[in-house]
């Protein structure tokens, strides 16, 4: 049952009762938008706008300031990366709020990721890691013309010959030629025919084009999904011989749902499997019937047609995609490494930019799904700190108040991170794995398992 409570701005989803089945949406610590996901490696890299806890009420009412990455090699379970980067890295925008969809690409080995920041245009960030950090390379904006407020949700591809393109728009579709620099472009910026909303598109009605494109190439298809109809928004998308198009639309990815104003795909291939990330505002409605702007970032698996065509989803499930693969206990697994969570918030420490998770309330949890504990594990350890009066972190497998296998003593007001130990019952092959904090407000910032 959804339990809804009027709880002000801040927003810490404590009170949030799911059970132990959900996955979806795939971050429950903070509210996230935009999935931008990139396959690079053997690893999933998925950037995210970031909704504040306190943004509204109101429709319209977004409060955005950084990007945040998630990372997973399961598609279940994912870890909390912070903030990559936020509107401080551009010195020509504005720097109080409107960091809306972005995306990030790789190429010859550094990674660029396209910001918008809200009214002020679309600008490139550049690293060597995808974890950043994230540099402003040409100090003022990379798409920089007349409609600056509707420059929104860059989509960048880079297409089999090397050229590369970058996508964006509402109410209509924009796209221009790359540079191999990705820093610049070459030649003029294109209005994407029949697409959007300009007056004597005859096709127009037909696309409901509203933003969010996505661009990818897959068997020799090339596909534009989008945020369409409005409002509430969908998912729709057309496919083409050429990136530049022209598209021909070919329907639904998901209709829209009055649970969601809006939405905005990412599509990847992954192990196999094709997948697609959108939001809802699940965890939002959860707390209080009132609308903000604070999305929730779910993903579904995609399944094509052998001629390229895709078949339609319905709404985001509560359950989410199955696993692919499983987790490895003994090795450092980082506290916000997390299948679901009720409770618990998502920190970073400033100074030395550690990242750990914190309860909120009694009896708060994590969860950690497709733990491989093999032919056994004899001791858990941890590093943890309080500042309240200690506590105990116990350690079950299967459910929130499945089997006890072991529990982690906490010190009282101990103010510096200390890596404890417990040993642990007999437990072997798969399991789900709860973290539950009891008796006391404290930190986790890491765990692993020693093996017999």
């Amino acid at each position: 049952m959804v339990k809804k409570f009027r709880i002000g701005a801040s927003l810490l989803l404590s009170f949030i009762t799911l059970g132990t089945l959900a996955q979806n949406p795939i971050i429950q610590t903070k509210f996230t938008a935009d999935p931008a996901p990139m396959v690079y490696k053997d690893t999933v890299y998925l950037y995210t706008s970031h909704d504040e806890d306190n943004a509204g009420p109101g429709m319209g009412k977004f409060l955005m300031k950084d990007w945040l990455l998630y990372t997973s090699t399961d598609m279940v379970n994912w870890t909390d990366h912070g903030a990559v980067a936020s509107l401080k890295n551009f010195a020509w925008g504005k720097q109080d709020n409107g960091a809306w969809a972005p995306q990030c690409i790789e190429r010859n080995g550094k990674f660029y990721l396209y910001c918008p920041v809200q009214g002020n245009g679309i600008g490139v960030l550049v690293a060597d890691s995808p974890y950043g950090p994230f540099k402003d390379p040409i100090g003022k904006r990379l798409i920089d013309d007349d409609h600056l407020w509707n420059d929104i949700d860059p989509s960048v591809f880079i297409d089999a010959d090397g050229q590369a393109y970058l996508y964006w728009g509402n109410p209509n579709l924009w796209y221009v030629k790359l540079n191999k620099d990705m820093i610049s472009y070459s030649g003029e910026i294109v209005k994407v025919k029949d697409v959007g909303k300009e007056k004597g598109q005859t096709k127009a009605d037909t696309y409901h084009y509203q933003e969010g494109p996505w661009t990818y190439k897959r068997n020799d298809h090339y596909y534009l999904a989008y945020a369409s109809t409005c409002c509430p928004e969908g998912i729709a998308y057309a496919m083409s011989k050429n990136a530049t198009g022209p598209w021909d639309y070919k329907g639904y990815l998901m209709k829209p749902n009055e649970k969601s104003s809006g939405n905005h795909p990412g599509i990847i291939d992954y192990k196999g499997k094709s997948y697609l990330f959108g939001f809802n505002f699940r965890l939002n409605f959860m707390i209080t019937d009132k609308h903000h702007e604070r999305r929730s970032v779910c993903v579904e698996e995609l399944s094509y047609n052998q001629d390229g065509t895709i078949h339609e989803l319905p709404w985001w499930s509560e359950t989410g995609v199955k696993q692919v693969g499983n987790l490895n206990p003994f090795k450092r697994t980082e506290a916000e490494t997390i299948n679901w969570a009720e409770g618990i918030k998502a920190e970073k420490d400033a100074v030395n930019g550690r990242i750990f998770t914190t309860n909120k309330q009694e009896g708060a949890f994590i969860k950690i799904k497709g733990v491989d504990f093999k032919s056994g594990a004899k001791k858990f350890e941890a590093s943890l700190t309080s500042l309240t009066g200690g506590g105990k972190l116990e350690i079950r497998i299967d459910d929130q108040n499945g089997r006890l296998i072991g529990t982690l003593p906490v010190k009282s007001k101990d103010i510096k991170w200390e890596t404890i130990s417990c040993t642990l019952n007999q437990v072997k092959g798969q399991h789900d794995l709860f973290l539950i904090f009891k008796e006391g407000i404290f930190s986790l910032d890491w765990w692993k398992m020693i093996k017999k």
